[in-house]
Parts: C-alpha cells; sequence; structure tokens
C-alpha cells in the first residue's frame, strides 16, 4: 500500500510540471503574439520601403532621361557656338581685308599731291571708329571708298551682333552644365538612398523570420514536452489500474482464505477498498495578445506664421512628411504631385498654391519673387535659400525655431534644422518674404 501510494502521488508532479511548462508556454506565446504584432509592422514598413525604391528608381529613370536631353542640348548650342565663331572670323577677316584697301586708297591719295597726309589719319587714329571718322572726315575721297566704308560699318555691326550670341550662348551653355551637374549629383544621392533602403529591407526581413522561427520552435518543443508528459500520464494510469485491480483480487482471495481456514474464531481481515480519486487536471491557458498601445509624442507647433496664407503653406506639406521622394523636375504635374514626386522649388510653389498663393518653381524666379529680408528677422512663412551645388540652389519655407519645410533629396519632404549642421553651413542669409 505504501508503494501504491507513492504511485498516486506521480501524477500530482507531473500535473505541476505540465501547469508549470503551460504556464512557460503562456510566456512564450504572447511573445510570439508580440512578435507577430512586431512583423505586422514591418511587413507595413517594407512595403512602404519598396513604394520608395520604386519611386526612387522612377526618378532616377526621368532623371537620366532629363540628362540625356540637356547633353543634346549642350551639344547642339555647341555647334552653334562653333558657327558662329566660323562666322566671325570670316567677318574679321573681311574687315582686315577693307581696312587693307584702305590704307591702299589713302597712300594713293597722297602721293597723288593731295592735300591731306593720309598717313598721319592711319597712323594717328586710336581705334577702328576713330579710324573711320577721319577718313569720312577726308571730303575727297571717292564714292567707292564711301561704300567700303559703309559695308565695313554693317560688317563691323553684324560682328558685334554675332559676338553677343556666342556670349549669351555660352552663358546658356554653362547654365545647362550647372543643371546637368545638378541633375548628377541628386542621382548620386538618389541610387545611395535607394540603395540603403534595400539594405535596410534585407536586413529586417532576416531579423523577422530569424525572430519568427526562434519563438515558433520554442513553442513547439514545450507543445512536444507537454505532450510527452501527457502521454506518460496515461501510461501511468494504465498500470496504476491494472495494480489496483491486482491488489484487489489479492485482497479477496486472502479474505476468503481467512474465513474457510477459522471455523471457531471469528477472524475478520479487514479489507479496505481503498479509493483513491486521481483527479487529472490540466490547466487550460487561453493565449493573450495584447496589443501595446504606441504613444507618439506630438509635434512640437511652429510658431504662428505672420499671416493666413504662410500658415496654410507652411502646413500643407505635412501630410507629405515621410511619405515623398524627391525628384530633380518633380511637382509639376498632378501624377507627381499625387505620389509626392517634388523638387526643392516645386514643392515651394505647391504649398503657396495651396495658401492661394501663386509662385514659380525655379530657386531663381522664387528668389525674386518678394521682398528681400535679413536672416535676423526671419518669420514663419518666409523663403530660406542655401547654397548647394550652385547659388541659392535649394530654397524651402522658414517655419521658426530655426527650422524650415523642403523636399530635401536625402528625405523627400521633411522639416530640417538650418541652425547647425549641414543646412547651417549651407544657408547664406538670402531670405525673401513672400508679397
Amino acid at each position: 500500500m505504501i508503494g501504491l501510494g507513492s504511485l498516486f502521488s506521480i501524477p500530482a508532479v507531473q500535473a505541476e510540471s505540465i501547469s508549470n511548462i503551460e504556464s512557460e508556454r503562456t510566456v512564450i506565446q504572447e511573445k510570439i503574439a508580440e512578435a507577430q504584432k512586431l512583423i505586422k509592422e514591418l511587413n507595413a514598413e517594407q512595403e512602404k520601403l519598396k513604394k520608395q525604391i520604386e519611386q526612387v528608381e522612377e526618378a532616377i529613370k526621368e532623371n537620366n532621361a532629363k540628362i540625356t536631353k540637356t547633353k543634346e542640348q549642350i551639344k547642339k548650342t555647341q555647334a552653334e557656338v562653333d558657327a558662329l565663331k566660323k562666322s566671325i572670323a570670316a567677318l574679321e577677316e573681311r574687315i582686315a581685308n577693307r581696312e587693307e584697301v584702305l590704307k591702299e586708297r589713302a597712300l594713293s591719295f597722297q602721293e597723288s599731291g593731295g592735300d591731306v597726309n593720309y598717313v598721319e589719319v592711319l597712323f594717328g587714329a586710336t581705334d577702328f571708329s576713330d579710324f573711320v571718322g577721319r577718313v569720312q572726315a577726308v571730303a575727297t575721297m571717292a564714292q567707292a571708298d564711301r561704300a567700303i566704308l559703309a559695308e565695313q560699318e554693317a560688317d563691323k555691326a553684324e560682328l558685334e551682333e554675332k559676338k553677343k550670341a556666342v556670349e549669351e550662348k555660352l552663358s546658356n551653355l554653362k547654365s545647362m552644365q550647372v543643371e546637368l551637374e545638378g541633375m548628377q549629383v541628386q542621382i548620386e544621392s538618389q541610387k545611395k538612398q535607394s540603395e540603403r533602403a534595400i539594405k535596410k529591407l534585407e536586413a529586417k526581413e532576416t531579423a523577422t523570420k530569424q525572430l519568427q522561427e526562434s519563438l515558433e520552435n520554442e513553442d513547439d518543443n514545450l507543445e512536444a514536452q507537454i505532450n510527452s508528459i501527457l502521454e506518460e500520464r496515461r501510461q501511468e494510469a494504465k498500470r496504476k489500474a491494472e495494480e489496483e485491480e491486482t491488489l484487489r483480487k489479492a485482497a479477496e482471495e486472502a479474505q476468503q482464505s481467512t474465513q474457510a481456514s477459522t471455523s471457531n474464531n471469528s477472524s475478520s481481515t479487514p479489507s479496505a477498498n481503498d479509493k483513491s480519486d486521481s483527479s487529472d487536471t490540466s490547466k487550460s491557458t487561453e493565449t493573450k495578445s495584447s496589443d501595446e498601445s504606441k504613444t507618439t509624442e506630438p509635434k512640437a507647433a511652429a510658431p504662428k506664421p505672420s499671416s493666413a496664407n504662410t500658415g496654410s503653406a507652411i502646413t500643407a506639406g505635412y501630410k507629405y512628411i515621410g511619405n515623398s521622394t524627391y525628384k530633380f523636375g518633380g511637382g509639376r504635374t498632378a501624377s507627381d504631385i499625387a505620389n509626392g514626386l517634388f523638387d526643392c522649388s516645386a514643392f515651394v510653389s505647391w504649398a503657396y498654391g495651396q495658401a492661394g498663393v501663386s509662385l514659380p518653381a525655379h530657386t531663381d524666379a522664387l528668389a525674386a519673387s518678394g521682398t528681400k529680408v535679413s536672416a535676423s528677422q526671419m518669420q514663419p512663412g518666409d523663403l530660406v535659400f542655401f547654397d548647394t551645388y550652385k547659388r541659392n540652389g535649394h530654397v524651402g519655407i522658414y517655419v521658426g525655431g530655426g527650422k524650415f519645410i523642403g523636399s530635401q533629396s536625402s528625405t523627400g519632404v521633411a522639416i530640417a534644422n538650418m541652425s547647425s549642421g549641414y543646412w547651417a553651413q549651407k544657408f547664406n542669409g538670402y531670405v525673401v518674404r513672400v508679397n
């Protein structure tokens, strides 16, 4: 019976083990629930990263098309410049030839006894205009000479005009080259941004899979332990029932034998049918997954703008913060705006457009679109300019507190600090207040 009692104590120990394992499993399942929530958040972030990568790749594709077009324009402009230079060389040659003719005519007139010393006329002139004036002062010059002078003046005017055209085209060529360099810088930045996003995506996918696999393996191990204990309990219960039956039969036989051998003395051998109720109680665990509510700190409110229009312009772009991509030349079509694709000047123009104020979409034009004020008098809504790949190459809207909102190549639409760091170094003090 003592041995039987020890057998009865085993299920209680096993129940305690199962309870402990189930408690441990409950903790693991809560972690799995948290991991599943994290996985869901990571999947959402991964989708967002994929969309950003697609937008960046589309922006790079369109920027490459712009570069190709700009190179063609540069090539065409260079050809025009070369043609003008040839034309200028021809004009200069004609002018030089006429000068020789005029010199010969002047010398001939002097040798024929003219009253005016043409050598002094020629060598006394300070420049070509003075030379022409001196020659025209000679009243005895032939009509043919007058025609030569008229042609000379016409060629000189054409020469000046073509030189001016060359200078203008060269200036345009230089401007296009600056724009091309700017586009190339933006493309390199966007490529790096795309590569970083891809690496981040891959790292998070790997970490997510490892976390999920680890938790699931741990939960499977605990479940296997519980199943093993339950199987042991079933086998133990079967063995206990067989032993109880054997003991019961042995007790009955012993009682019958005692009653048969003692006729005079009533000797009773008590047989106790020990009943032991063993209740196999398994605690059922309910897996609870609690979604922790994330508390996000509210964004610090920008200082009150100087007018309703500037306030609307500042707040118009908030919906694109963290949900946009920088695109050189972007923000000028409904499709770009719908997908949050802006460059800096187009974003400023669009933001003020939401406030009912029409502004151009180019940094040079924006720099002349209002009243220039000193940096010490900046107010929310003022346009602030930065020297990036050229003078006033980047523009944003001041929001107060040493910060501005704009479309940056590395972040898309974002609020950036211009009091320190990169933007403080690039800020040139040029501030425009929109009229």
